[in-house]
C-alpha cells in the first residue's frame, strides 16, 4: 500500500528489538521499518517516508509539522537512528595544506577528526553547503561556509 496521504490513524513505536513497527489504519503491523528523508541536504523539512524492509514505501508525509506530537516525535526519532550526517561548525587545525591531511573540527556532535583524501571529497551540493566525505565513508556537512569564522573560511579556501 503506497500512501500518499496522511491516514486517519496510525503507530510508530519500537519493538523490543528495537526496530520500528509501523501500523496503517488496517490494523496490519510492519515490523524494521525505515523513516527516509527524500531530499537529506537540500529538503530536510519536507518530504518524508516510511518504508517497509522490503524497500516499499507505507507512508508519504509531506512535513513533520502535520503529525500529531507523539507521531511527529517517533518518526524524528526514526530518523536520526537512520541518518548521521554531522555538520561542522568551524575548523580548528589541519594537518597539511594539501590533501591527503587530517582536519581537526568542530562538529554539532562535538570534536572530531576528519582524514581527507583529496580535494574531490568537497563536493558542492548547493550555493550554502559542501559535502566532505573523509576516508572512512563518513559524510560531513558544511552549511553556509561564508558564514564560517574567519580562521575556518582561511583553511576551507585551500582545498576549494
Amino acid at each position: 500500500m503506497t500512501a500518499t496521504a496522511l491516514p486517519a490513524a496510525f503507530s510508530l513505536v519500537q519493538d523490543a528489538q528495537g526496530r520500528w513497527v509501523y501500523t496503517g489504519p488496517d490494523g496490519i503491523a510492519h515490523a524494521g521499518v525505515s523513516a527516509v528523508r527524500a531530499f537529506p541536504v537540500s529538503g530536510r523539512d519536507q518530504g518524508f517516508a516510511l518504508v517497509s524492509a522490503q524497500g516499499r514505501e507505507l507512508l508519504w508525509i509531506d512535513r513533520l509539522d502535520d503529525l500529531p506530537a507523539a507521531a511527529r516525535d517517533a518518526v524524528q526519532q526514526a530518523l536520526q537512528s537512520r541518518e548521521f550526517m554531522p555538520v561542522i561548525l568551524r575548523l580548528t587545525g589541519i594537518s597539511r595544506a594539501s590533501a591527503p591531511c587530517v582536519w581537526q573540527i568542530e562538529t554539532d556532535r562535538g570534536p572530531a577528526q576528519l582524514d581527507l583524501k583529496g580535494e574531490e571529497d568537497i563536493r558542492r551540493i548547493s550555493a550554502d553547503v559542501l559535502l566532505v566525505s573523509d576516508r572512512h565513508g563518513v559524510q560531513f556537512l558544511i552549511r553556509h561556509p561564508a558564514r564560517m569564522d574567519r580562521y575556518s573560511r582561511r583553511l576551507l579556501d585551500r582545498f576549494l
